[in-house]
C-alpha cells in the first residue's frame, strides 16, 4: 500500500512540475483591433526639463515602443545589473530621440543643430548656471558624450564610443559649469574573457551560523566566471574632462557605485567595490571602500571600509552597520555628511536613538563630528544656511515621518518638530518643501521673508479627488498659507516656482478631454499663460465617459474606482456592459487611511500599453484603479486577512456596477499586473464573481519568497500558514474560471520569477482548469518591445472576448 501511494504522490508531483509536460501553442507575434493598436502607437508626451536659471525649456521628445530586434539585443545578467556588452551601458534603458529649446517667455522653438544621427540620447543634464547641456548618446558600438552650447543651440560630440555606464552614473558635472569627471572603457582592458570550457572546481558558498535573511534577488553573481565578466565590463577609468576644450586627464581606476564632487569642486567623493564579490546581493551592496580625494587623485581620507550588506538584520526598518548614506552638505564649500546606525542597524532592538548624524569639514583631519540623533531610521536631509536645514526621519511599522528644523551650524541645539505624520494619511499630507539651486548648482530650500518662509506643494488628497496647491510655510508659528489650489474642472500641477516674489508657478495643466500642457501662473494676479500645445495623441479616446466612483464595503470601509465608458454609451439602450476590473492591492495600517480618495476625476483620459482603459474601445466598461485597500490595525497584521479582504473588496466593486446598471455581474474579467496579477489569482481561487482572469508578471506561490514580499517583512518560517494561505498556486484546484498567465521570460524583479507562472500554469494545467501562458522572449517585468506589447493586447483582446463579452458562463 506504501509504495502505491508512493508511486501515486510521483505520478502527480511529475504532472505537476514537469516544464515538458505540456503541450505549446506555436504562434506569430500577433496584434489587436486597430483601435487599440493605435493607442499603443500614440507618440508619448514630450517631457520637459528647466534650465538652472529658470528661463528655459528643454523638451525631451521619445520615439515610440522599440523593436524587438532592439529588446532583445546582447545582455549580460550579473552583479545584480544588466549589461549590453556591445556598448558597455544598461541592455534596458529608454531614450530620447529629439531635443528642442525654448525660452518660457516665447512659444517660438529653437531647433538644436549638430545633434547626432539616429539619436538615443540619456542622462540629459543642465551645467550648474545653465549654459551648457551634456547628455549621453548611445550608438552601435558603445556610449559617447555630448554636450550643446545653449547659446548657439549647436550640439558637438566630446567622446568617442568609449564611456562606461555599466554600473551606476557615467559621469559628473562640477560646480565651474565647464569641468566634468566621467568614467571611460580601460583603453587596455583586452577581448572580453572566454568562458573556460571546464570549470576549476564547484561553486561553493557557506554561513558560519549567522542569519543573513536577504530578498530573492535576481541577476546575481554565480560562479567565478560571472565575477570575471563583471570586473571586465564594469572597471572603469574616471577622467577629467573640460567642455569648453575637450582635453581630458585620469583621475581614478575601479569599480565604482558613485563619485560626486563637493560643492566647490575641491573634492571627490568615491565609492569603490571592493573583493570578495557577493553571489547574494546585487553589486551596490558589495564590500566597498569611501574616500575622498582631491582634485590630483590624492586621496585625503578614508571615510569608512564596509563589508557586504549580507548580514542586515529582519525587517524593512533595518540597515547596515557602520557609515552610510553619505552626502555633501549642499550650502557649504566641503562638508560631509553621514549617519550610523546606534541598534545595531535591528528595528527590533528598543533603543531611545536609532541613527547617529557625523561630519567632516575640508581639509577632513581628526575625529567625526557629531551632529543630531534620530529618534526613528534616518529619511534624508534637505539643507537651507547656517540656521536652517531640515531632517527626515520614518519608522515602517508605524507609518510615521517626523521633519524636524535645525540649525547645521549649532547641531547640540535641541531641533524644532515641524511636522509629525501619519505617512498612509493623504488628506493630511502637507506637501514637500521647495528648493531652489545655489550658486554651486546643489538644491538648497526656497525661503522667503528673510529666511522666515518656506514653500510647500502636494497632490492635495481630498474627499473630491486630489487638488494639487501651493502652500507658505511660517517657520515661526509652523502654520501654512493657502496660496493656489486646483481648481474643478481642471487637474493642474506645480512643476517649478520660478519666482516666488512675482507669484510666477509652471504648471502643467489638463483636464478629461483637454491634453496636459505647461503654463506659467500668475498666483498673485489669477492670470495663466500657455507655454506649451502639445496635440492630443488618444484623439481614439474623444467621447470616452470617465466618472470617479466612491462606494463602501460590506464592513463600512470607504472604496474608490474609476470608471471608463465607451463613447456614445447609452444606458437606456445598451443596458449591462461586459466589464474589465483592473486592480492592485495595498496594506495598510489604518482604516480611515485606507478609505481616503486617491485619485482625480479631472485628469486627462490617457492610456497607455500596460492600461486596461484600451478596452473601452472595444465596448467594455472598465472599472480601473479599484481600491483594493488590505486593513491591519494596531497588532494586527494586514496580511493575516488578505484573502477576506481581498473578497470583500471585489464584492462591494462588482455590486457598485450592478447597482448603477452598467455592468453585468455575469460578466466581469478581473486583471492586474505584478502585484495586481497575485490578486487576480487569488480571486479566482477563492471566489466565483468573475467570469475570467488576466494575470501578467505576478507571483503565486509566497514559500518561493520566503523572507518577505511587497508589505510583509515577516519570513515563511515565523508566519507559514499566512504564506500557505496566500499563495493562490495552493489553490490551484480550486480555480474554475479560464485565467490567461502572461510574464517576460527575463522578468528580474524580486520575486516574480518567470517560474512562478509556468508553476502555476502547470498546477492548473494538471487540475484539469481552463488556464493559457505566454512567454514573452526578452521581456523583463514591465513589457518593451512593440511587437511584445501588441501581442500581449492580442491575447487579453481574445481572452476577454471569447470568456468575458461573448458568455461569462464557466467552461
Amino acid at each position: 500500500m506504501r509504495q502505491i501511494t508512493r508511486y501515486f504522490i510521483l505520478v502527480i508531483i511529475m504532472a505537476l512540475f514537469s516544464d515538458l509536460g505540456y503541450s505549446q501553442d506555436p504562434t506569430t507575434y500577433q496584434t489587436p483591433p486597430k483601435a487599440i493598436a493605435d493607442l499603443i502607437d500614440a507618440a508619448p508626451t514630450p517631457g520637459v526639463s528647466i534650465s538652472p536659471d529658470k528661463k528655459m525649456m528643454l523638451l525631451l521628445s521619445q520615439p515610440g515602443l522599440p523593436s524587438i530586434e532592439e529588446v532583445g539585443e546582447p545582455e549580460l545578467r550579473i552583479g545584480g545589473i544588466r549589461i549590453n556588452p556591445r556598448t558597455n551601458g544598461p541592455s534596458r534603458a529608454f531614450y530620447y530621440n529629439k531635443l528642442t529649446m525654448r525660452t518660457l517667455e516665447s512659444e517660438k522653438e529653437i531647433p538644436i543643430s549638430g545633434l547626432p544621427q539616429n539619436p538615443r540620447m540619456s542622462s540629459v543634464t543642465w551645467n550648474t548656471d545653465g549654459s551648457r547641456i551634456v547628455f549621453l548618446n548611445t550608438v552601435a558600438n558603445g556610449i559617447e558624450l555630448w554636450t550643446i552650447d545653449v547659446a548657439t543651440a549647436k550640439a558637438k560630440r566630446l567622446t568617442d564610443a568609449v564611456v562606461n555606464s555599466a554600473a551606476g552614473g557615467a559621469f559628473e558635472l562640477f560646480s565651474d559649469g565647464k569641468t566634468l569627471l566621467y568614467k571611460r572603457i580601460l583603453a587596455d582592458r583586452g577581448d572580453v574573457p572566454e568562458k573556460p570550457a571546464a570549470p576549476a572546481g564547484p561553486t561553493v558558498q557557506s554561513n558560519q551560523g549567522k542569519a543573513a535573511p536577504v530578498r530573492t534577488y535576481q541577476d546575481l553573481l554565480s560562479n567565478k566566471f560571472d565575477e570575471t565578466l563583471f570586473e571586465y565590463y564594469t572597471t572603469a577609468q574616471l577622467m577629467w574632462l573640460d567642455l569648453a576644450t575637450g582635453s581630458e586627464q585620469p583621475f581614478l581606476k575601479g569599480i565604482f557605485t558613485d563619485f560626486s564632487a563637493s560643492p566647490d569642486g575641491n573634492y571627490v567623493l568615491v565609492s569603490e567595490v571592493k573583493k570578495p564579490f557577493s553571489y547574494i546581493v546585487p553589486y551596490r551592496s558589495f564590500p566597498e571602500s569611501v574616500r575622498i580625494y582631491d582634485r590630483k587623485g590624492g586621496m585625503v581620507r578614508q571615510i569608512a571600509d564596509l563589508p557586504a550588506a549580507e548580514n542586515i538584520p529582519k525587517g524593512f526598518n533595518a540597515v547596515p552597520t557602520g557609515p552610510r548614506s553619505f552626502t555633501w552638505r549642499a550650502d557649504k564649500p566641503a562638508s560631509l555628511y553621514w549617519v550610523e546606525a546606534q541598534d545595531g542597524g535591528d528595528p527590533k532592538k528598543e533603543v531611545d536613538v536609532r541613527d547617529k548624524m557625523f561630519y567632516l569639514d575640508a581639509p577632513f583631519a581628526g575625529a567625526p563630528k557629531e551632529g543630531i540623533s534620530f529618534n526613528l531610521r534616518y529619511a534624508g536631509l534637505t539643507w537651507g544656511n547656517d540656521g536652517l536645514a531640515l531632517s527626515y526621519e520614518s519608522w515602517w511599522q508605524t507609518r510615521r515621518q517626523i521633519v524636524r528644523q535645525w540649525q547645521p551650524e549649532k547641531p547640540a541645539a535641541a531641533p524644532v518638530v515641524v511636522f509629525d505624520l501619519n505617512t498612509e494619511d493623504r488628506y493630511n499630507n502637507p506637501g514637500g518643501f521647495q528648493t531652489e539651486r545655489n550658486a554651486a548648482g546643489w538644491n538648497v530650500l526656497l525661503t522667503a521673508d528673510g529666511g522666515k518662509s518656506l514653500f510647500l506643494t502636494g497632490q492635495g488628497a481630498s474627499p473630491e479627488g486630489n487638488r494639487p496647491f501651493v502652500d507658505k510655510f511660517d517657520l515661526a508659528s509652523k502654520k501654512t498659507t493657502r496660496l493656489w489650489r486646483s481648481e474643478a474642472p481642471y487637474y493642474e500641477t506645480p512643476i517649478s516656482i520660478l519666482d516666488m516674489e512675482k507669484g510666477l508657478v509652471l504648471t502643467r495643466r489638463e483636464a478629461n478631454y483637454e491634453q496636459p500642457n505647461y503654463y506659467l501662473r500668475d498666483i498673485k494676479k489669477g492670470k495663466i499663460t500657455q507655454v506649451t500645445n502639445f496635440p492630443n495623441p488618444f484623439e481614439g479616446m474623444k467621447g470616452v465617459k470617465k466618472e470617479l466612483l466612491k462606494f463602501k464595503r460590506a464592513d463600512g470601509l470607504d472604496l474608490t474606482g474609476t470608471l471608463y465608458l465607451p463613447a456614445n454609451y447609452d444606458k437606456a439602450r445598451d443596458g449591462e456592459l461586459p466589464v474589465v476590473m483592473w486592480a492592485y492591492p495595498r496594506e495598510f495600517k489604518s482604516a480611515e487611511a485606507a478609505g481616503q480618495v486617491q485619485d482625480s476625476p479631472y485628469e486627462f483620459i490617457r492610456t497607455s500599453w500596460a492600461s486596461p482603459i484600451l478596452w473601452v474601445t472595444q465596448g467594455y466598461a472598465v472599472f480601473d484603479d479599484v481600491a483594493m485597500p488590505i486593513v491591519g490595525e494596531g497588532d494586527q497584521e494586514p496580511n493575516e486577512t488578505f484573502v477576506e479582504q481581498l473578497q470583500a473588496n471585489a464584492e462591494a466593486a462588482v455590486k457598485v456596477l450592478h447597482d448603477m446598471g452598467v455592468g453585468d455581474p455575469k460578466r466581469i474579467g478581473v486583471g492586474g499586473h505584478s502585484y495586481g496579477a497575485f490578486m487576480t489569482a487569488n480571486l479566482l481561487a477563492h471566489t466565483d464573481l468573475f467570469a475570467a482572469g488576466i494575470a501578467r508578471s505576478g507571483a503565486y506561490n509566497r514559500t518561493l519568497t520566503p523572507f518577505g514580499f511587497q508589505a510583509e517583512e515577516r519570513t515563511y518560517w515565523e508566519t507559514p500558514e499566512t504564506y500557505y494561505k496566500m499563495s493562490p498556486f495552493n489553490y490551484a484546484d480550486k480555480i474554475k474560471e479560464p485565467l490567461l498567465l502572461i510574464h517576460g521570460e527575463a522578468d528580474n524583479n524580486s520575486g516574480t520569477f518567470p517560474m512562478q507562472s509556468e508553476r502555476m500554469f502547470a498546477a492548473m494545467k494538471g487540475n484539469g482548469a481552463t488556464v493559457r501562458l505566454v512567454m514573452l522572449p526578452h521581456e523583463s517585468h514591465g513589457y518593451r518591445g512593440r511587437e511584445s506589447i501588441l501581442h500581449m493586447a492580442w491575447e487579453m483582446d481574445g481572452w476577454l472576448e471569447k470568456y468575458v463579452k461573448n458568455g461569462g458562463a464557466k467552461p
